[in-house]
């Protein structure tokens, strides 16, 4: 799938701009309703006028492009569009709007994680701390930082050293019967399945805290793991070369639970990973 981006447009030239990224199944999106509202929140945030049936229609089209309904991950990124020069424009045009797809293979599900501790934080005290902005540049450096290291994804710190996210995931420890992941405050994106594990976990007698995380803790759970909308629940084995503790029938059970989700809104059974 191409399209044509205005040289002058804002999300290029500035970073000015948000986006999403859902999963398609069985020619449905998965979570649908969360990841809209999700995007047109940040817009309204960020001051960026979009309308919702335009967001719905370009999923529409995106999903309609796909053959037979295949698997698809969705990523539809919104900028404010073209304006003349200066960092806050008198006016702008038009808002870009695009969801671009591809590919989704269900190996990615439950694929386990080795983990680096990233040098850089992240700042929870940004206004867009808790949005997918086009700014990534933090993440994709501590990625590389991860690639150098041989290993899957970075563990990011926030500027008080405490446990923010991964490069691409939201992070669950299980402590004594409780799952625990870092509140919002702490920097970290409100991720679709972290509110959808976070919704679970008490149906399946999991306390759920929200709350500042010691990196330190990592190394004395029961069990750690990522979650976002194209993996799901992704186990991590080892951070800094130290292996971890893993308990699968608690995460087998979130599993089953996001399963029972995906059956009744696309119609499809999640692949066993």
């Amino acid at each position: 799938m191409s399209t044509t981006i205005d040289v002058e447009d804002r999300g290029f030239t500035l970073g000015d701009g948000v986006f999403d990224t859902a999963l398609a199944l069985g020619g449905r999106v998965f979570a649908r309703e969360r990841h809209v509202a999700r995007l047109l929140e940040a817009a309204r945030l960020l001051g960026i006028g979009v309308e919702r049936a335009r967001i719905e229609a370009t999923l529409d089209a995106a999903i309609e492009a796909a053959p037979g309904a295949e698997p698809a991950i969705l990523r539809t990124t919104l900028t404010r569009g073209t304006a003349a020069r200066g960092l806050w424009p008198a006016s702008t045009g038009e808002p870009t709007l695009v969801t671009t797809r591809a590919a989704w293979s269900a190996a990615l599900l439950g694929k386990p994680a080795r983990l680096v501790t990233a040098t850089g934080r992240r700042n929870e005290f940004s206004p867009t701390a808790n949005l997918k902005t086009l700014g990534y540049l933090d993440h994709i450096l501590a990625a590389r930082e991860a690639a150098a290291a041989g290993v899957d994804d970075a563990l990011i710190l926030n500027t008080r050293g405490r446990v923010c996210c991964s490069t691409i995931a939201n992070v669950f420890v299980l402590i004594a019967g409780r799952l625990i992941t870092p509140s919002l405050g702490e920097g970290c994106l409100p991720g679709i399945l972290r509110a959808l594990v976070i919704e679970a976990a008490p149906k399946l007698g999991l306390a759920v805290e929200e709350r500042p995380l010691a990196p330190e803790a990592l190394h004395g759970a029961d069990a750690v793991f990522l979650t976002n909308s194209v993996r799901f629940i992704r186990p991590v084995t080892a951070l800094d070369g130290e292996m971890l503790a893993w308990e699968p029938e608690v995460t087998d059970a979130l599993v089953a639970a996001l399963g029972a989700h995906v059956l009744a809104e696309c119609g499809v059974v999640l692949p066993a990973p």
